[in-house]
């Protein structure tokens, strides 16, 4: 065993008088080491809880006759860091997060580990520690929030971020926004949509490194301790069985990753998660092959934001299998890649009685809400290296137009205009220096997003950044720019006025300017100078990469 490097053998003495310190025992002492990653805290609604389903994962790992050695990690709750400097801090902690876990797993040598995340940077964090250490391992999410409920209606966080624009607009009263502010969220879990980290959470079942139901059965069900259980169980079967995430993790499964990812309409935030994650093993997810997999795969759902279903409603008729068969019943999936269950993913749906279509929350493929994915990517002048747009959350009328540029060099000045009512039909808002060195930290923008919503524009109004996007985003929001202003991409020479032309359908994205027009602007052109007072995110500016490439941070 791999911890008997730090427990066996007569010169072990003094870490085994260490050990016993802990309260472990012989018995426990001469068990396989599992390690715990819980990223519980009392800051993050979904992590309230995961002591419990970490008791659940000890549980499980104990009855198979292991012994569990929990540690913590750090979490940002991206909806807590909205809309101010915060949010520059939420991207960097993903390496942040994978380096620490490789920090404990190698000081401390265990056998295999269990992974428990549950928002937004923290899941794919920690599925990027998994595969650079590349033990026996399985991630168990807390799994999603209920959906809350207003007036008779489902609500969630972007419900509030909306209404938090109809009051400014007079649309609503502060005792309303107020009412549903206490309803919009009623518990633990991860916020109910598909947001960003319920996507990763339901992509690290198409992966192959969580068990079915990871991403969907929801926080408060006793199922999910059932599964973190179970979860546990599996962590010593796989240490049994010789498996490893890098023996799971390959091009097959990233690309049924990206395959459900177009199904389900996620997160634009997975283009960046999902090369991130592979990159751990030596492996390439391109952009164009977001592209090409969107444009073979039908978007089967539209939950929240892009339509009025959440994730409870999902793991009512099925959860992620439910989609997944549908989408290997057409041949659209790698059905032999093995997954931490120890068979093969057609196994797995072959063994789910739920696993079929519903029909209207699980669209069958002769009848998808569209063609095409939930997320395309866009080429052109204004982002030679590619941009991002969950195109499933964008109206028929947005997706060809032409605009007029409204020029921001900050999140902060174009919320405060568009609240204001500076911005009006037929413009763009056009964010740059928001990007991955440009911010620094590239800041996730649901709060200019939500406002063109909640002013009644997102028929009327796009927004393009270098910056990222919620998943709980919708409206014709146009992301990841790349090249990024910082490193001199075209974003950074657009000006008040110009006109952009959008073409979601054809993957295009420019500004109409002549090349001589260009050279002369980048000749003239002074960047706005920002005062970074964080170490961190200095080090993080130099270190990282174009969000093309997943905004990893370069090894030296």
């Amino acid at each position: 065993m791999r911890s008997d490097t730090m427990k066996s053998g007569l010169e072990r003495g003094p870490h085994r008088s260490l050990l016993y310190a802990l309260g472990m025992d012989e018995q426990e002492m001469s068990q396989p080491l599992i390690g715990v990653v819980n990223a519980a805290n009392e800051i993050v609604p979904g992590h309230m809880h995961l002591d419990t389903v970490a008791r659940a994962v000890k549980d499980g790992i104990r009855s198979a006759g292991g012994t569990p050695m929990e540690f913590p990690v750090i979490g940002v709750c991206d909806g807590l860091a909205m809309n101010h400097s915060g949010m520059r801090m939420s991207l960097p902690s993903r390496e942040l997060i994978a380096d620490s876990i490789e920090v404990m797993a190698t000081a401390q040598p265990f056998d295999g580990l269990v992974f428990i995340p549950n928002c937004d940077k923290i899941v794919p964090g920690m599925l990027m520690a998994m595969l650079r250490l590349n033990l026996p391992s399985v991630c168990i999410s807390g799994g999603p929030m209920l959906a809350g409920e207003y007036q008779g209606q489902s609500v969630d966080l972007v419900s509030v971020f909306e209404a938090m624009a109809r009051t400014r607009k007079g649309e609503m009263s502060t005792a309303e926004l107020s009412a549903l502010e206490k309803k919009a969220c009623p518990g633990c879990g991860s916020c109910s949509g598909m947001f960003t980290a319920n996507s990763m959470n339901c992509l690290s079942e198409a992966l192959g490194l969580a068990l079915p139901g990871n991403g969907t059965i929801p926080a408060v069900h006793s199922q999910r301790l059932r599964l973190a259980k179970e979860s546990g169980r599996r962590a010593m079967g796989l240490l049994q069985e010789g498996v490893h995430p890098g023996d799971i993790v390959s091009q097959d499964s990233l690309h049924n990753a990206v395959a459900l990812d177009m199904a389900l309409s996620g997160s634009t935030n997975t283009v960046l998660h999902l090369p991130a994650i592979a990159a751990e093993c030596g492996l390439e997810l391109p952009l164009e092959v977001f592209d090409r997999v969107s444009r073979n795969t039908p978007n089967l759902c539209k939950l929240s934001p892009a339509g009025p279903h959440h994730l409870e409603d999902l793991n009512r008729v099925g959860g992620v299998p439910a989609v997944m068969g549908e989408l290997a019943r057409n041949g659209l999936l790698a059905t032999e890649c093995l997954t931490v269950t120890g068979q093969s993913l057609g196994h797995n749906l072959d063994q789910l009685q739920e696993r079929a279509s519903d029909g209207e929350i699980v669209r069958r493929l002769e009848n998808p809400h569209q063609e095409d994915g939930g997320i395309a990517i866009l080429y052109g002048n204004l982002a030679p290296e590619g941009c991002v747009v969950k195109q499933s959350a964008v109206a028929e009328e947005m997706k060809v137009r032409s605009a007029r540029a409204r020029v921001f060099y900050s999140e902060n000045e174009a919320v405060e205009a568009i609240l204001n009512q500076e911005i009006g039909k037929g413009d763009v808002v056009v964010i740059s220096f928001e990007g991955p060195k440009g911010g620094p930290g590239m800041r996730e923008m649901l709060a200019p997003t939500s406002a063109i919503s909640g002013m009644g524009l997102d028929r009327e109004v796009a927004l393009i950044t270098d910056g990222r996007f919620s998943g709980a985003t919708r409206g014709a929001a146009i992301g990841h720019v790349s090249p990024e202003a910082a490193e001199r991409g075209l974003i950074a020479l657009v000006q008040e006025g110009d006109t952009v032309r959008i073409d979601i359908p054809g993957r295009r994205i420019d500004v109409e300017l002549s090349r001589e027009e260009m050279e002369t602007r980048r000749k003239n052109f002074t960047p706005p100078q920002k005062e970074v007072d964080s170490p961190f995110l200095r080090r993080y500016a130099q270190q990282a990469t174009s969000a093309a490439r997943g905004a990893i941070c370069r090894t030296y």
